[in-house]
Order: structure tokens, then C-alpha cells, then sequence
């Protein structure tokens, strides 16, 4: 069967020889006077193996954190947009933001379900300078890095200085991914993971204790996980709450980043009650964050509980933790901030001998005669 690489090499070299024949023909006089060559932007690809040797968690952090610095100086961006797909069951889905002081913009889409059961991430970076196209990405590729560095954006500015203890439900990349990166902005002595298969999160222990100076542990409940632990992590695929309030010491920071929608909740009610509750996107909160959503319908908090968006929070608009015992949350569902802010960071790093595929673009001037001047 043919790969997705295969088709774009194929592409790449009938648009290279239809710019040869053109060429051919101009130079012989045959197109005629006012009639030419389409102007082509070569866009770069940048495929898995490019991101990861373009980037690490260090890196994704600080351009997180000034992603979400610019959003809290007024940088547009909106939440998803989510279409649902019946027969085969799946979704559809996309967000955009600009980061005006990088010069960049970004569109994040990607399809969930379907009969391959699988997720495709498709990830474009433009100039928002020229308004032209920098690189389109490897979505998927990009995820870990910028899922985690948003979650360790939100320990850092949220959690105590001195938090050294973390308790993280779920043991799946995205989980891998947190606690990675979350040891870049707090130094982590220990951790402990529970998820539902034992095996999972024992392995889950056993590679991060690998890698991280912290000692990490598999423990057998969520309750073990995160009544002594500074921050709590929930990173899983659960319909229904994994953290229950009675089981969170006074002045843990949690982040909650696993689900997304109205009817999925990773937190239950009381926790979000008592808690400064700190969105990514105040405008997502009304239809994506059913730990929210579902506060307001048993009558725990009112519509306006919200105390800040994490980029005032990081601008200062907004106070973060005002004191040790407070408990504070952030709410993490995803947006293209982060995503346009490590891919705008990938592509900085990038030489032109790091790509081996381009795609010709042509403008719409070139296409069909339109200016948007």
C-alpha cells in the first residue's frame, strides 16, 4: 500500500516537472504575451522525526508560556469547533489563535474515530506579517510537547513554589508527557501514579523512574495518588470524575487536561466549588469543560466562578494563588495557543537541509484573481 510519504514525493515531483515544461515553453516564446507561470510558495513539511530533533520539553514550556503571556495581552484565539460524525461513529475538529509579537498564526484540525478508530492531527503555521504559509505539520507530533508544556504553565503559575510532590491519574502518553514537563518548572521529588490496570501504571513507574531524578510510584487508588501530593495531574479518558474533594489536601494545585465536552468531567463538583477555577479559553468554558458545565447544573457554583484565564493569570490581570492552603485548578481542554507556539518554535529551529518535502501553494491572486488587500 501506498503511505502518505509515497503520495507526497509523487506530488512533489509532477509539480516540479509541470514548472520545468512551463519554463520550456516560455523560454520558447509559445504561452502568450501577458499569460504566466504561476507565482508557488514551497511550503515545508515537517514530519515526526523533524519535531522531535527541533524541540524537548524545556524548550516547549518557554514557548507556552509566552504563548499564553501574549493570549493574556489580548492575543486572539478561539476554542474548538467540534462537528459530530453518525455513521461511521467519529469527530471533526479545529481551533485557530495568532500570536502577534512571534509573527505567527496557526489553524490546529484533526479527525477522531471513524472506522479506523485512529486520530489524524494536521497542524498549519503561517506568517502573520506576510500572511503566508510557513510549514504545515505533523500534528500528532506536536502533542505531547505542547499538551504537557500547557499543563506545566499551569503548575507554575498556579501551584505553590515549593511543591515537590505530584500525584497524576492516568498512566498513557499523556500522562508521560505531563509529568515530563512539569519537572521542568518544579523540582519533582516524588510521584505517584494510579490507573485502573495495574500493569499499566507499574510500567508506567518503571520507565519514568528512568528518566526523571524523582522517585516514582505505582499506587493502588486515586485517593493514594493525591491526598499528600502538592499537584495533581488527571490525564485520563474517564465520562466521570477520578478526583473526589474529600481526597485533596488544602492548597494542592490540580490540572485537569484528559476530557473535553460537556458530558465528561475528570473533576467532581465540590472540587470545583472550592477551588480557584482558572480556564486555558474563558470562551470554551460554556459548551467543552464538563467538570464546569456540570458545577453550575447541580447548583455548586454560579456562571461568573471563573476567576481568570491562565494568560491573565500569567500577565498579572489576575492574582494567581493568593495563599499555601488554597486550592487552586486549570482547566486545560486544548487550544491552538500552545500549539502554534511550539510549532512556531519548530520551525525557528529548522534548516532547510532538516526538510525533505515541500508543497507547492500558489495565492489567490495567482488562483483566481483575487487581492484581499
Amino acid at each position: 500500500m501506498i503511505d502518505d510519504l509515497q503520495v507526497l514525493i509523487v506530488l512533489e515531483k509532477i509539480t516540479n516537472m509541470f514548472i520545468l515544461v512551463a519554463a520550456a515553453l516560455m523560454s520558447t516564446g509559445l504561452f502568450q504575451q501577458g499569460m504566466c507561470i504561476p507565482c508557488m510558495e514551497r511550503v515545508p513539511f515537517l514530519d515526526s522525526n523533524t519535531i522531535q530533533n527541533s524541540i524537548d520539553f524545556s524548550q516547549a514550556v518557554s514557548a507556552v508560556r509566552d504563548g499564553y503571556r501574549q493570549r493574556g495581552n489580548g492575543a486572539p484565539a478561539e476554542p474548538r469547533t467540534l462537528l459530530h460524525h453518525e455513521q461511521p461513529a467519529g469527530i471533526f475538529t479545529g481551533y485557530f489563535a495568532i500570536l502577534p509579537e512571534t509573527s505567527v498564526m496557526g489553524m490546529y484540525v484533526y479527525s477522531g474515530g471513524f472506522e479506523s478508530g485512529e486520530a489524524w492531527f494536521l497542524f498549519g503555521l503561517y506568517d502573520a506579517v506576510e500572511g503566508t504559509p510557513l510549514g504545515i505539520f505533523d500534528g500528532a507530533s506536536l502533542n505531547p510537547y505542547k499538551t504537557g508544556a500547557t499543563g506545566a504553565v499551569g503548575v507554575d503559575a498556579l501551584a505553590r513554589s515549593n511543591s515537590s510532590t505530584v500525584g497524576i491519574i492516568g498512566s498513557g502518553p499523556q500522562a508521560y508527557a505531563q509529568i515530563h514537563a512539569t519537572a521542568v518548572v518544579r523540582d519533582i521529588e516524588c510521584v505517584s501514579v494510579y490507573s485502573p490496570t495495574k500493569a499499566h501504571r507499574e510500567a508506567f513507574a518503571e520507565h519514568v523512574n528512568g528518566e526523571l531524578s524523582a522517585t516514582v510510584q505505582a499506587v493502588d487508588s486515586v485517593a493514594a495518588a493525591t491526598i499528600d501530593s502538592d499537584v495533581v495531574i488527571t490525564a485520563t479518558r474517564s465520562r466521570t470524575p477520578v478526583v473526589d474533594f474529600d481526597h485533596i489536601s488544602p492548597g494542592t494545585h490540580i490540572t485537569a487536561m484528559g476530557q473535553y465536552g460537556a458530558l465528561k468531567r475528570e473533576l467532581d463538583a465540590k472540587t470545583v466549588s472550592e477551588s480557584v477555577y482558572v480556564p486555558d479559553l474563558r470562551s470554551r468554558i460554556e459548551y467543552d469543560a464538563g467538570s464546569y458545565i456540570q458545577a453550575i447544573e447541580a447548583g455548586k457554583i454560579e456562571p461568573d466562578h471563573i476567576h481568570g484565564e491562565l494568560g491573565e493569570v500569567i500577565t498579572g490581570t489576575v492574582p494567581g494563588r493568593q495563599s499555601p492552603e488554597q486550592i487552586t485548578v486549570f482547566d486545560s481542554g486544548g487550544t491552538a495557543i500552545e500549539t502554534t507556539a511550539v510549532a512556531a518554535h519548530v520551525n525557528d529551529q529548522v534548516s532547510d537541509a532538516d526538510i525533505d518535502i515541500e508543497l507547492p501553494f500558489i495565492s489567490s491572486t495567482e488562483a483566481f484573481g483575487l487581492d484581499y488587500r
